[in-house]
């Protein structure tokens, strides 16, 4: 009979026992406080065992603390944003109705869990409590919590001198209470000079006792930030995009190959030796480049295409896109019907689509990928010996054109000498070319550039 009545007394108390403190929990020895980042529960909204309750994080880590029971949240104590100690009640699980008052931190669980700094605060008449995480300016750079903040200010404390203990160097109030212990503090009339001159005071000042007037300094000039963020422009954004594009949404793949350079620097000299002789034409090597691209692309007009998903589009005629580096960005005019057009015609057609993109006089409808059937980019005036260009879609391949180097060979008489060599980067999409093909193309591109005969200078040619 006596084992049944204790039976129902330890059952009827656990019955009425439906309120449950949620505490902040401590992750490790060396954390004495936590961020309350965000709630995942409103005051009032039913909770059940194993919800997520609110997450929180130390200065090493992020964490989410999960219900132990079912019921109502009656009381969150701590927003989001605040600085809690650990072990200390964060907010009230229980029934609609029930009390919770006494789970409060501002009472009996305060006292218990009281530290050494605020029972040194005692002496200051100064009431401690949670600290609040937000930032503040109190004449220092530090992450100070509000409440630090207002105790440095109505102290005078020094805060270039407090050294913060909190998540990530944050100054919070124990620390600001050190700082009156150690007598880190400004005299009245040194505060108010501090103030109305915008001075500052030293952080490594040795010795103890207040800091006077004498103890001011003007202050360092100010660092600015070791980096600055510039807007996209509407160019840029556009050119992102694209970029990304083509990268997301294609199978590319780049293959490199050098192509000897000779031929096409002999032409380029007798280039400038007509010019001096009244020749009207500014042959470039690019131009070269580009003459041999095109008579490249009528004979293997599987890269002269567009793929368009459920099929592929081949042109009759070359459109060739030529990227152009402007003030605003990368820009591809493009060159219509180029495989028209003689050497010397060619380059007059560059030369002007080129200076239309820079002096930005190009027509819309001439800069847009759409508009090509085949790109060229060339940065080997920038000493670029091998890049990976990336392709406008629906194009299904761009040209690379890289700087030309001395490569060593043997020549035809058996000697051993030295070579000029342009290289060339080929980048494809493998959903419209395969690799096989593609690798023809490009040793066209090549044989096309050791061709070059000074007979295209003729206009008529």
């Amino acid at each position: 009979m006596r084992k049944a009545f204790i039976f129902v007394l330890v059952y009827t108390s656990k019955e009425f026992q439906m309120t449950y403190p949620v505490i902040m929990p401590r992750q490790g020895q060396s954390v004495e406080s936590c961020i309350l980042t965000q709630w995942y529960k409103s005051t009032g909204e039913s909770v059940s065992k194993g919800d997520l309750l609110f997450a929180y994080e130390t200065d090493k880590a992020a964490f989410e603390e999960e219900a132990t029971e079912d019921g109502i949240l009656l009381a969150r104590f701590f927003e989001e944003g605040d600085e809690v100690p650990v072990l200390l009640n964060v907010a009230v699980i229980g029934r609609e109705g029930d009390s919770f008052e006494e789970f409060r931190p501002e009472g009996g669980q305060r006292e218990a869990a009281q530290t050494d700094a605020e029972i040194t605060m005692k002496d200051t008449s100064v009431r401690v409590e949670p600290v609040i995480s937000s930032p503040g300016s109190y004449t220092s750079t530090h992450a100070i919590s509000p409440r630090a903040r207002k105790l440095a200010r109505e102290k005078r404390v020094v805060l270039e001198a407090v050294k913060g203990s909190g998540p990530g160097g944050r100054i919070i109030e124990r620390d600001i209470v050190d700082a009156i212990r150690q007598g880190k503090r400004l005299t009245p009339l040194a505060q108010k000079k501090k103030e109305a001159e915008g001075l500052t005071v030293p952080g490594d000042r040795p010795g103890r006792g207040k800091y006077s007037t004498g103890d001011l300094i003007e202050p360092a000039a100010t660092v600015s930030d070791p980096y600055s963020d510039v807007p996209l422009t509407n160019v840029r954004k556009i050119i992102a995009g694209a970029m990304h594009r083509s990268l997301q949404n294609s199978a590319q793949l780049t293959h490199h190959l050098s192509a000897n350079a000779t031929a096409m620097l002999q032409l380029r000299h007798q280039v400038k030796v007509q010019q001096e002789n009244g020749y009207p034409h500014h042959i470039t090597l690019n131009d070269m480049v580009c003459y041999a691209l095109i008579r490249s692309l009528l004979l293997h007009p599987a890269a002269n295409a567009h793929f368009l998903g459920e099929s592929i589009r081949l042109f009759v005629q070359v459109n060739l896109g030529m990227a152009v580096d402007t003030d605003r960005g990368l820009m591809v005019p493009v060159l219509l019907n180029a495989d028209r057009y003689t050497l010397p015609e060619l380059s007059d057609h560059l030369r002007e689509i080129a200076g239309d993109a820079k002096k930005g006089g190009i027509s819309p409808d001439l800069i847009v990928p759409e508009a090509a059937t085949f790109t060229v980019s060339n940065l080997g005036n920038y000493g670029v010996e091998m890049f990976t260009p990336v392709i406008n879609l629906p194009q299904v391949g761009i040209l690379g054109v890289n700087t030309i180097i001395q490569r060593p060979v043997i020549l035809a008489d058996g000697n051993f000498g030295f070579q000029p060599y342009i290289g060339l980067s080929l980048t494809y999409d493998h959903r419209a070319i395969d690799g096989g093909p593609a690798t023809l193309f490009l040793a066209e591109i090549k044989n096309q550039i050791e061709q070059l005969t000074p007979n295209l200078l003729n206009p008529i040619s």
